[in-house]
């Protein structure tokens, strides 16, 4: 085999779904899926630690997302500056060409309970990223912590709903929609506690 393998690493995680789909999680070896991809088990292991990194190894997107936070202007709102986040998620991240990938990737995890708890504990992480973001931009703790809390339901249910195969819809719009209902509904809340 070459030296070099071009996409390698997007041709090993789309191995690597085709046969969790196939013959589920647990019965996939890490040389199932380097046989598929038509590559060396070395190579599997110059890109991903484990089976499990193909579905949560990178994170570009939790610093995709904090680097919009801080670059939203100054004067903008807090869940504002988190608009400015899911956009770039949208421009970089969740992207047309990824949409498959993604709702392949979505299904894996739901289908196994161990997997749903490393998604769980990796938006943990995520949020606890957006709080600091959030705090770097001078607001009090508990509204940062709030923002983010908001935000990063926000992110979920955008996540859920682009990632549906009938949807065509561009991520940034369904974020956008999303934290539009996650602040309607805070401001429910918020009025309910009033009254």
């Amino acid at each position: 085999m070459a030296r070099w393998e071009p996409n390698a690493s997007q041709r090993l995680a789309d191995a690597a779904l085709e046969l969790f789909a196939e013959r589920g999680y647990e019965n996939t070896t890490v040389l199932d899926i380097a046989k598929r991809a038509g590559l060396a088990k070395s190579t599997f292991f110059r890109h991903f630690q484990d089976k499990r990194a193909v579905l949560f190894g990178e994170d570009a997107l939790t610093g995709r997302l904090v680097t919009a936070i801080a670059a939203a202007p100054a004067e903008a709102a807090p869940l504002e500056a988190v608009a400015c986040g899911l956009d770039a998620l949208g421009r970089d991240v969740f992207t047309p060409a990824r949409r498959a990938f993604t709702a392949r990737r979505r299904a894996v995890i739901d289908a196994h309970p161990d997997l749903q708890e490393r998604e769980a504990l990796k938006g943990v992480s995520l949020t606890a990223s957006m709080a600091r973001a959030m705090a770097h931009r001078d607001l009090p703790d508990l509204v940062a912590r709030a923002t983010a809390e908001l935000g990063s339901l926000a992110l979920k249910i955008a996540y859920e709903r682009w990632s549906d195969v009938g949807n065509t819809d561009e991520f940034s719009a369904i974020a956008r929609q999303a934290l539009s209902e996650v602040r309607a509904a805070a401001s429910i809340c918020a009025g309910a506690a009033r009254g």
